[in-house]
């Protein structure tokens, strides 16, 4: 039988308020940490001599710890809350950056991504838990779907500013102002985060058939919740979810999008930046348009929000890489919206991850669920990277658009392989709550 409890926090205060923006704001700094690298891509191939294979690399160790990181930071938020794990991601950050300014060699440079992708993994899944413990458990999906869309400022900071400054300055000036912010931000949220209302004890109960989160615990999960999480089907449709939506957007802001853009479709920097800010925009507006669309629609979220993003982004992708000679500008902009879809759509698979766990493992199955975003991504960055070596077009210098329409096609076989899985999770899930019938053996 469920157990239902009061709601920890009936009308968030200003406290709460200054809390979540404080964490947001952290937010926004982790992902201009992630995408910087990606603005100045084909300067850092520059700087490194590196070839496609070894700037994908760059990329792939960043996302390898990030997903790798998801669930030990999900345990470790349930053990010890929002504060501390923020306060640490921001500070691995900082120290990536700054050895990232310093770096004199490529294997530098892949030790300061990964302090990127460690510090970088904290920071979300922290957020998303204050989101859980200061805010009534209604206004959780708008307040998930916020955060993401306020998170994505982030992008649009890595592609103007940090790429002006380098352009004005130097690469050490450029990465070392991104490292002293982030020592700002690691004592700004030690001093004004706080892990839960002081109203609220340790015990926690929910109800485990409407998903309706009441308190969030700080006891430590085990094996045994890593387990348990996987083992519900909603927890699985919200990895597949999650893997299927947003990877696509990821790869083009994090590292191929620029030198496509450029080297491939021959647009000059500015015009390329200006369409990946398209794309960073349109994520914004249609944020909140998916959110109230999933909340009006909590069993048909599926087929009626992930499974269309997943398709208007391979149709578009398709037709860009299809598309004869240089794609124009028009189809370009329908790319960038298209991709777009993919980051509120994901944020879909953080509600299934919340409805179908009990408190006690919320960080848990969140941390299962943020892995596979970038799991997908990761394949398809690297796999890429070494599509465009094959063809002796891994410089910036050899570049074509030839080559990047064969590379782009890795992630093809990953949406149709997310989607089949979407759709079985789906079917089981819906079994799991009753609102199917169990299958006939």
């Amino acid at each position: 039988m469920p157990q239902v409890s009061h709601s920890p926090v009936s009308t968030p205060g200003w406290r709460a308020w200054a809390i979540w923006s404080v964490g947001v704001a952290a937010y926004v700094l982790a992902i201009t940490n992630r995408t910087s690298l990606g603005a100045v891509g084909v300067e850092a191939a520059d700087r490194f001599q590196a070839d496609a294979s070894t700037l994908a690399l760059f990329a792939v160790v960043q996302l390898a710890v990030y997903g790798g990181m998801q669930i030990p930071v999900g345990v470790l938020l349930d053990r010890y809350g929002s504060r501390p794990i923020i306060t640490a991601g921001m500070l691995l950050m900082a120290f990536g950056q700054l050895t990232m300014a310093l770096s004199p060699s490529i294997g530098i440079a892949i030790v300061a991504r990964i302090l990127l992708g460690a510090g970088d993994a904290a920071v979300f899944p922290a957020v998303l838990r204050l989101v859980a413990t200061w805010f009534p458990a209604q206004r959780g999906p708008v307040m998930v779907q916020f955060t993401g869309i306020i998170g994505q400022a982030g992008q649009l900071i890595a592609l103007v500013p940090v790429a002006a400054l380098l352009h004005a300055t130097t690469w050490s000036i450029t990465f070392g102002s991104i490292a002293g912010l982030g020592l700002l931000f690691t004592i700004l949220v030690w001093l004004i985060v706080r892990n839960n209302p002081a109203e609220n004890g340790p015990d926690v109960s929910v109800n485990t058939d409407t998903g309706v989160v009441r308190v969030v615990t700080s006891a430590i999960d085990t094996g045994v919740g890593i387990r348990a999480a996987w083992a519900h089907p909603g927890t699985r449709l919200a990895f597949w979810s999650h893997f299927t939506t947003p990877f696509a957007g990821t790869v083009f802001v994090l590292l191929w999008g620029m030198p496509f853009l450029t080297a491939g479709e021959g647009l000059s920097t500015a015009h390329a930046a200006g369409i990946i800010s398209i794309y960073v925009v349109a994520g914004m507006i249609l944020g909140p348009i998916i959110g109230d669309l999933s909340r009006r629609l909590p069993n048909h979220r599926s087929l009626a929000l992930v499974l269309p993003a997943v398709g208007v982004q391979m149709a578009a992708w398709i037709a860009v890489i299809a598309f004869p000679g240089p794609a124009p500008d028009w189809l370009l902009w329908i790319l960038a919206i298209a991709l777009a879809t993919g980051g509120p759509a994901s944020m879909i698979a953080f509600d299934h991850a919340r409805t179908h766990n009990p408190a006690h493992r919320l960080s848990t199955a969140t941390g299962v669920t943020n892995a596979g975003g970038f799991i997908a991504a990761l394949i398809a960055v690297f796999v890429i990277g070494l599509l465009l070596d094959a063809q002796g077009a891994g410089t910036p210098d050899t570049y074509s658009l030839d080559a990047f329409r064969i590379a782009f096609v890795t992630p093809i076989p990953l949406w149709l392989l997310g989607t089949v899985f979407i759709l079985i999770e789906r079917k089981r899930t819906r079994i799991r709550m009753g609102l199917d019938p169990e299958r006939r053996r």
